[in-house]
């Protein structure tokens, strides 16, 4: 059996920090994965250019139980951190909005940048190997399906359980619990939202329909673009509420951000009388959105016709069209895993399990999760970095 000081588990955004910062300690490390490539999920990111952080990056921007578990990793490696070692492989990127930082070119530069630097710190790669167990004794002993490694700490760096076809298991969890770890329940988070019914039928005929808008979800607030799909909603705003819905409740739509529709359209019956109710409509929303509205909720006749009641009922929908969703489209089109290790049983400044000493939970296996925009990348590099202190 190999020995090391430290074998890590999975080759992602974390595991990856975690191993080149553990090996410019001088640590013996071992950096495992069952895929054939390391990286897997940062080369998709981003449209393939890799949103590798956000310039905003903050502990409120971050859900857990403990909301504030976050704070000391990210203070302790934060975003100019990263932005730093970019630079310094002289890796061009540019601000998109809110924050958010992207290659220029591809998301390989990060995975190369990444793999460069556990190279240099003699970091021991080994790819296609299966993760059978993990026990111990005074000492850690990880079997695999090529072999068996020894280590005086173990890093569960595998993430969570959003995007199957990428490789996605719940491993960490499985081997937390076996710890003995508490956990906090897992669900898909920033993922499409789906619908039913009379509203599904409203939102099929508009699938590919993007626009600006505010979805609201309890008391998180997000603009940007929502898109209609054919099972439902989808587009940024959605995916950033879609983490704070849960089951049953409610979702509240601004398709008219800073604009008061109301006005508008009685504005425009009194300009317009013998205009169409859709053709006024579609100077505030797509036309295929304004017809579908129209349609749904206004009489069919020219809109000098239409009673002021039936237009501040419409214009009341445009700011506040409150949706209740089926569910989501689930872990094969979740960016992220929600919940996770609990936190509880963590220490924030090291990530080690408070109750199996050298036993550490980063990256996306723990119960933090960033907004949409970089941050959970951001929460990867920091998670990673901390536990690499302290192995």
């Amino acid at each position: 059996m190999q020995d090391f000081d430290v074998i890590i588990l999975g080759a992602g955004a974390a595991g990856l920090m975690c191993a080149l910062r553990a090996g410019q300690r001088g640590k013996r490390v071992l950096l495992l994965d069952h895929a054939e490539a390391a990286g897997k999920k940062i080369l998709i990111s981003g449209g393939g250019r890799c949103n590798f952080t956000n310039t905003g990056c903050v502990p409120d921007r971050f859900l857990s139980a403990n909301p504030h578990f976050a704070r000391s990793a990210l203070a302790r490696y934060t975003q100019h951190d990263f932005i730093a070692l970019v630079r310094k492989h002289r890796i061009a990127f540019h601000e998109k909005t809110l924050g958010q930082l992207f290659c220029d070119g591809s998301a390989r530069e990060i995975v190369g940048m990444l793999l460069s630097e556990c190279a240099a710190a003699h970091v021991d790669l080994r790819l296609n190997h299966r993760i059978l167990g993990v026990t111990r004794a005074e000492r850690f002993r990880v079997e695999t399906d090529r072999g068996s490694f020894g280590a005086a700490s173990v890093v569960l760096a595998t993430g969570g359980l959003s995007i199957p076809k990428m490789g996605a298991t719940g491993l960490s969890h499985d081997i937390a619990r076996q710890f003995g770890l508490a956990m906090a329940e897992a669900r898909p988070a920033l993922v499409p939202l789906t619908f039913a019914d009379q509203t599904l039928e409203l939102m099929r005929p508009l699938s590919g329909l993007a626009l600006d808008s505010i979805a609201r979800c309890g008391r998180a607030a997000f603009r940007e673009a929502m898109l209609f799909t054919h099972r439902g909603l989808s587009g940024p705003a959605i995916l950033q509420a879609s983490s704070y819905w849960r089951e049953g409740e409610a979702i509240t739509l601004d398709l008219l951000p800073d604009r008061d529709a109301t006005a508008l359209l009685l504005a425009g019956k009194r300009a317009r009388p013998k205009a169409e109710p859709k053709t006024v409509l579609s100077e505030l929303v797509p036309q295929r959105l304004a017809q579908s509205l129209a349609a749904a909720h206004l009489p069919p006749r020219v809109i000098g016709e239409v009673g002021d009641k039936d237009l501040t009922r419409l214009g009341a929908l445009l700011k506040a069209w409150r949706l209740t969703p089926s569910g989501t489209e689930g872990y094969a089109k979740a960016e992220v895993t929600l919940g996770g290790v609990d936190t509880a049983a963590l220490d924030q400044k090291t990530m080690m399990a408070k109750t199996v000493p050298g036993l550490f939970v980063i990256g996306e296996a723990a119960d933090v999760t960033g907004w949409l925009g970089g941050y959970n990348f951001q929460w990867a590099w920091s998670s990673g970095w901390v536990a690499a202190e302290a192995v």
